[in-house]
């Protein structure tokens, strides 16, 4: 048994769940420390309150509230499960696309833009196609669709100056965020969406629920009551899959790895490296748009358009999704909602004890900071098992007086 757990331990996909695990754990324990620290040095939180806050640090997302005698209870919660898959379906979007850009060699720190101008195109359609006109679920494909385009020709302007002018995809994310942002800003300045009906939100677009386009629940609804989930959480499943399908069975995904591992190597072997890093962001930044699509396609959810104050944190929130899934597409459906859970944890943190829910954010920027060094932590591994493995045998030990240069006169 022992020999097979070493052998499993030294497969490069075994480390990587290892360096993740051993991530996320350390975060956990983080949180748990601040929370004592806090528990015993506030005296308006006390001692008392640490238990309840590391349980629900751990365990938030099954909280079911305080029974009559004011003690935490704890069982399946569907609202705050169905708020988590709700929740985690922009997070995988975005995960997934960092990890494209990941697997060319590139880092697509553009997200949060992509993220932006999938927004833009997917209310703009939502909202100006009259449903008495257009069956409401052909407005929202075509939303839906309209948001992956922009996306994706979002996320091409970043590799076309990679691939044509050897521009730092970096550099060219970032300015292409900031353009975004004051770019959307400005569609809805002086748009007719901006919502008038709720108490003059008239900094918020209208929700899509207004011209009746919304995603289908199709019984998620009654699985999970009083939550916000849809069948966007399958969609962003599915096209999990079909990634993973995409980059490890064909030809052009295989051709995306190659320019990943080694561009030089890939263009010698005759692959067109230009067409594959303007392809890989594109497919990157489309899906960045998907993830637009699918949270405000939802029909609750409302968009607020002064974007140029701050970027979309789920943008961002995309790149630890993928460092603890490796850039493994179906691990990224796992972390993802790891990651949402965490958020529905803080909320808990906040409704039922004194503690605030940055004690979470707190959590997941320690898990990003270690998920950072998962190399180093990899590594560590390998080389612990190494220091422990025993020494190879060396054949029989030579008699005296028979070494080399060494018998008898």
């Amino acid at each position: 048994m022992r020999e097979k757990w070493s052998a499993l331990m030294e497969k490069d996909g075994a480390k990587a769940v290892a360096a993740s695990l051993i991530s996320i754990l350390i975060g956990l324990l983080v949180g748990c420390a601040i929370v004592a620290v806090s528990g015993l040095t506030n005296a308006a939180l006390g001692p008392s309150s640490v238990w309840d806050g590391i349980r629900l640090v751990l365990g938030g997302i099954l909280s079911t509230g305080r029974d009559a005698a004011g003690n935490l209870t704890f069982g399946f919660n569907p609202a705050n499960v169905g708020n988590m898959l709700f929740r985690a379906t922009p997070l995988i979007l975005t995960g997934l696309s960092v990890a494209v850009a990941f697997k060319t060699g590139l880092f697509n720190i553009g997200a949060p833009g992509q993220y932006l101008m999938g927004t833009a195109a997917t209310l703009t359609v939502a909202l100006s196609i009259p449903t008495t006109s257009v069956p409401a679920p052909a407005v929202w494909l075509l939303a839906f669709l309209s948001g992956i385009l922009a996306g994706a020709l979002w996320g091409a302007i970043p590799g076309l100056l990679k691939a044509l002018l050897n521009i730092n995809e970096v550099l060219a994310c970032i300015m292409t965020n900031w353009i975004a942002a004051n770019l959307v800003t400005w569609i809805f300045d002086g748009s007719i969406w901006r919502n008038m009906e709720e108490n003059g939100k008239t900094g918020y677009v209208y929700k899509t629920a207004r011209n009746g386009v919304e995603t289908a629940k199709w019984g998620l609804d009654a699985v999970f009551p009083g939550s916000q989930v849809n069948w966007g959480i399958i969609i962003a499943v599915v096209l999990a899959v079909a990634v993973y399908v995409f980059i490890a069975k064909t030809t052009i995904g295989y051709e995306l790895v190659s320019c990943g591992s080694n561009r030089h190597a890939a263009r010698y072997a005759g692959i067109n490296d230009k067409r594959n890093i303007v392809l890989s962001m594109a497919i990157a930044g489309g899906l960045a748009g998907a993830a637009a699509s699918l949270y405000y396609l939802s029909g609750n959810t409302e968009f607020y358009w002064s974007t140029y104050q701050a970027l979309p944190a789920v943008g961002f929130n995309g790149i630890p999704v993928a460092l603890l899934a490796a850039s493994n597409p179906i691990a990224i459906i796992f972390t993802g909602c790891f990651m949402s859970m965490l958020n529905i944890a803080g909320q808990q943190l906040t409704n039922l004890t004194g503690y605030n829910e940055y004690i979470t954010d707190v959590i997941i920027a320690a898990i990003v900071y270690l998920s950072a060094f998962s190399l180093v932590i990899k590594m560590l591994i390998g080389g612990r098992r190494k220091r422990k493995a025993p020494a190879a045998d060396s054949g029989p030990v030579p008699a005296a007086g028979t070494e080399k240069g060494g018998g008898d006169a």
